[in-house]
C-alpha cells in the first residue's frame, strides 16, 4: 500500500476548512498524520493569507481513485473549479507524493512540482525529514535546508487531532 503525502491549504474560513479536511481524510483513509499548520501569504494573487500543511496516510486506492476522492472532499467543502487558477480557496488538497511513483503526463504531476515551494516543503520536511524525493533521491530535510526561507512561514497553533 503506497504512502501518500498531500498538501492542504485554505484561505477562506481557514480553521474550519482545514479541520474539516482532516476529518474527511480520516474518514476516507483511516489514520492520518499531519505537520504543523503554517500561515503564508497568498501566492500568485492578492488575497488573505493561507493556512498550509502536509498530511500523510496509507491507501490502497489507485492514483485516479485517490484524486477523485480528494476532489469530492474539496467540492463538499465549497471548492469551485470554474474560477481563476490563482484565487481564494475554501479547500485545496494536492497529491504531492504517491509512494515512490514518478509520473508526469497530462493527467498527473507526481511528485508534484509544488514540493519546491516553501509552504509545501517546510511542512513536508517537518513531517517526513528522512523521506527521499523519488526523482532526486535527496531527503526532504536537506531540500528544506537548501531552499528554506523561514521568514515567509509562520506556525499556527491549530489542534488537528481526531476527536
Amino acid at each position: 500500500m503506497p504512502r501518500v503525502y498531500v498538501g492542504i491549504g485554505s484561505n477562506v474560513e481557514r480553521e474550519r476548512h482545514i479541520r474539516a479536511a482532516m476529518a474527511a481524510l480520516r474518514e476516507a483513509f483511516g489514520p492520518v498524520r499531519a505537520s504543523s499548520v503554517y500561515r503564508t501569504p497568498a501566492d500568485g494573487f492578492e488575497g488573505d493569507d493561507f493556512y498550509n500543511l502536509v498530511a500523510c496516510f496509507d491507501t490502497g486506492a489507485t492514483l485516479e481513485e485517490l484524486r477523485a476522492r480528494l476532489g469530492a472532499i474539496e467540492t463538499a467543502h465549497g471548492r469551485e473549479r470554474n474560477g481563476e487558477r490563482y484565487a481564494p480557496r475554501t479547500l485545496d488538497i494536492d497529491i504531492l507524493l504517491y509512494g515512490s511513483l514518478v509520473r508526469h503526463d497530462r493527467d498527473f504531476d507526481i511528485p508534484r512540482a509544488d514540493i519546491a515551494r516553501p509552504y509545501v516543503l517546510a511542512p513536508l520536511a517537518e513531517l517526513a525529514p528522512e523521506l527521499e524525493h523519488p526523482e532526486t533521491g535527496e531527503r526532504m530535510a536537506n531540500l528544506w535546508r537548501r531552499l528554506g526561507d523561514p521568514a515567509a512561514l509562520h506556525k499556527v497553533e491549530l489542534d488537528l487531532r481526531a476527536d
